[in-house]
């Protein structure tokens, strides 16, 4: 291999992790598109593929206004994945005395591809990197820290622990999460498994929802209209216990059957769309069941509806029924709702009104599943 076809630059190696290598160093930014690869999030027929979002024009424009405005200091370290591929040679002289031997310094040699091939990932600094690369200036130092590993659940990990503490599309995370199997901070690994039902929820073909949810790695699929966020966050809320829905599958955070969950969700909602056909599958400006108001509510429902039918003989029967006493007094596509006195394209996605639909719902339910006297 030329001297052409690889980089090479002044860098100090440590170790991290379990023996991790872990390298610092300064490149040029026009040189970071041109040894690392952006993996763009998309989805194929059976698989996540990637974990960046998608390029934020206006963004990567005003970081660009910022770096032509004149000499200007931009210390911020762009983070990559290094593939095994590069190489380290190490330094050779005295050490001066007292070193803190925290790292060796050396010379990173990395090999120089095509777009699609390239030796590095860029985990987090993506659009800092598009913008560097239409700089004026191209010369500008930057420093870099990356980290050597092929593994694409590790590169998601690093960028979902990086960008955890800023502004991300949470919908982003929450597709990312089921891809990832290391241990994650409470608040994320709590989303993993509604994320993956809602997954599962979308892509197999037996569900009322396939197809029909909007995730982050869709390119515009106009099937696509039930919100994400908010079928995880009612998911989320059948998982707690002792009165959700699916908490009954869910012993511990270990040991959970995701396979029963989606069988009760698949159970129930199946029941929704089969009493609301006329509601089920339009866009949320069209009916209000698949807002995210009528989403978490109905979710909210499911709860006691479910319980309620497992002391069954014949649980889907008596989903079924009690959805079909309340049909009359649901107003998805028209009408006014009766007790709260919303038109039906009144209800919004606040936490006010979803609190107050999910309440109505239930007290409804609940009166009409008493037995006549």
């Amino acid at each position: 291999m030329t001297a052409q076809e690889n980089l090479v630059v002044r860098a100090v190696k440590t170790q991290q992790g379990d023996g991790i290598d872990v390298y610092a160093f300064f490149l040029h930014g026009s040189d970071l598109t041109r040894i690392a690869d952006i993996s763009r999030i998309h989805r194929n027929e059976k698989d996540l593929k990637g974990f960046q979002r998608k390029e934020i024009r206006s963004h990567v424009k005003a970081i660009v206004d910022f770096l032509d405005s004149g000499p200007v200091l931009f210390p911020n370290a762009i983070t990559l994945a290094l593939s095994p591929e590069i190489t380290f040679d190490v330094s050779r002289g005295p050490k001066p005395k007292g070193l803190a031997e925290v790292g060796v310094s050396g010379t990173l040699t990395i090999p120089l591809r095509i777009e699609g091939e390239r030796a590095a990932w860029i985990v987090d600094g993506q659009q800092r990197s598009l913008a560097l690369a239409r700089a004026k200036n191209s010369q500008i130092p930057v420093p870099v820290i990356g980290f050597v590993s092929r593994d694409l659940q590790v590169h998601r990990e690093q960028f979902i622990l990086v960008n955890k503490v800023k502004a991300l599309d949470v919908r982003l995370i929450n597709e990312l999460l089921p891809e990832v199997g290391s241990i994650l901070p409470k608040d994320l690994a709590a989303n993993r498994l509604p994320s993956e039902l809602c997954n599962l929820l979308n892509r197999q073909a037996k569900s009322p929802f396939y197809r029909l949810i909007r995730r982050a790695s869709d390119t515009g699929d106009e099937e696509s209209i039930v919100s994400d966020t908010a079928l995880i966050a009612a998911i989320k809320q059948n998982l707690r216990p002792p009165y959700g829905a699916l908490s009954q599958y869910k012993q511990s955070a270990e040991s959970s059957d995701p396979d029963a969950m989606y069988e009760a969700l698949v159970l129930y909602w199946s029941a929704v769309r089969d009493t609301f056909p006329d509601a089920w599958g339009k866009t949320p400006s069209e009916s209000r069941l698949m807002h995210s108001a009528g989403i978490k509510a109905m979710g909210a429902l499911m709860d006691q509806v479910m319980l309620r039918a497992d002391s069954s003989a014949t649980p889907e029967a008596e989903v079924r029924e009690a959805l079909r006493r309340l049909a009359p007094y649901c107003c998805w596509t028209e009408g006014t709702w009766e007790g709260l006195g919303w038109a039906w394209n009144e209800i919004q996605g606040t936490p006010q009104h979803i609190s107050k639909l999910s309440d109505h719902l239930i007290q409804l339910d609940r009166k009409l599943s008493r037995p006549a006297r």
